[in-house]
């Protein structure tokens, strides 16, 4: 479902704006969705690490200008950020032409250098689309904690089995540190790195503590802040912002930190499959993070999520606030079969008057648990959320 709505995004922002980015990490997809977009148009596929396909564009200007009619789609942009000014150019030439929308696909891994460039060189000019991995709504009901346990990258979650899943995911976050992260600018030494990802995972959900991060590092607070920047610009890590209200109550200002993807969650950890998975202490807030990704990338474009607490224990783990409506939902997360929440909940959802509140937990039945609090599974919800606005 995600996926079909991000093809007709992406056919409708091509209709408006001459460039359109397609971000994500490495192996989500990007490329098989790029190429379902041209293949409705005329158009030209260039893979910028194929040596070949860069030969191509030793004079951009004039091999892309050969081409003013057809949609361009640049699939790994960030090997080559220079081109970003002949885009420019090119986008401007046409426009005086009356060719200004359509012109030109682009791919990357969502790296500060491709935001960067792309801001600076294509400003008006471009639109960003964020390609998620699978979500449950993709898959069948049953599959649902193969998804959680492997995550939501194709090639890990259609794996022949959990110990193959598991080899991939392992070779892809080492490609990331050994290959990909150095390519795209930051030198950080990939043991460095390879370590913080492992400390956010086993603290998956939980508040940033630089302080705590940087003395584990040897690192200073700064350092800490420029890692966690560049694995939240890679779309590798998320960063939960507290909800902010007039509340006379003090509210905890430090954001919620998770590993994105459930399935590298688990590989961080060593965690193989689905016996050691509920054997581990991370289980509870792998389901959390699990559910919290689903349901933004589920949620209408622009929807605001954020959580809830304060110092004295009221809490909502995902607040959810649509765009252009009134509403606000409040969501609990429990991993188990009891959907029971604490009265942390109830003193939150009394401060914040949200317009719907729900306990998601591990079962499929829908029933309430009080006059404004209902028991939902994960699925129901996010099917909920699809249909919102």
């Amino acid at each position: 479902m995600i996926k079909r709505r991000l093809y007709s995004t992406v056919n409708e922002l091509l209709g408006i704006f001459p460039a359109v980015a397609l971000l994500g990490p490495r192996q989500v997809g990007k490329t098989t969705l790029a190429k379902d977009v041209a293949a409705g148009r005329t158009s030209v596929y260039l893979d910028l690490e194929s040596p070949s396909d860069r030969s191509k564009l030793e004079d951009p200007a004039r091999y892309l200008g050969k081409h003013e009619d057809k949609l361009v789609v640049l699939d790994e942009i960030h090997r080559a950020p220079e081109l970003f000014q002949t885009l420019r150019g090119l986008i401007d030439a046409g426009r005086r032409k009356g060719k200004g929308a359509g012109r030109f696909l682009i791919l990357g891994s969502a790296s500060i250098d491709l935001l960067r460039q792309s801001g600076e060189s294509l400003a008006g000019r471009i639109a960003y689309v964020d390609l998620p991995p699978l979500g449950v709504l993709e898959i069948a009901d049953e599959q649902r904690d193969r998804l959680w346990v492997q995550g939501g990258f194709p090639d890990s979650f259609l794996a022949k089995d959990a110990r193959q899943s598991l080899l991939w995911r392992d070779n892809f976050i080492k490609t990331y540190l050994e290959r990909d992260i150095p390519d795209l600018g930051p030198r950080i030494p990939s043991e460095t790195l390879y370590r913080f990802w492992t400390m956010l995972a086993h603290s998956q959900g939980g508040m940033l503590n630089a302080a705590q991060l940087a003395r584990s590092l040897s690192v200073d607070g700064k350092t800490v802040a420029r890692y966690l920047d560049l694995m939240v610009d890679l779309l590798l890590v998320r960063r939960l912002s507290p909800y902010h209200v007039n509340t006379k109550k003090r509210l905890v200002k430090s954001p919620k930190v998770y590993v994105r993807d459930s399935g590298v969650t688990h590989a961080l950890l060593g965690i193989a499959d689905s016996e050691a998975l509920y054997g581990h202490p991370v289980v509870g807030m792998s389901w959390e993070g699990f559910v919290i990704e689903n349901l933004i990338n589920i949620a209408p474009e622009r929807t605001l999520p954020s959580f809830y607490r304060t110092s004295a224990g009221a809490e909502i783990d995902l607040v959810l606030e649509f765009p252009g409506l009134s509403d606000r939902w409040a969501i609990e997360i429990k991993s188990g079969m009891s959907a029971k929440p604490g009265k942390g909940f109830y003193s939150a959802i009394e401060d914040i008057e949200p317009d719907k509140s729900f306990v998601v937990y591990a079962g499929d039945e829908r029933y309430s648990i009080s006059e404004y609090v209902e028991a939902i599974g994960l699925n129901e919800l996010a099917q909920l959320l699809a249909g919102v606005g």
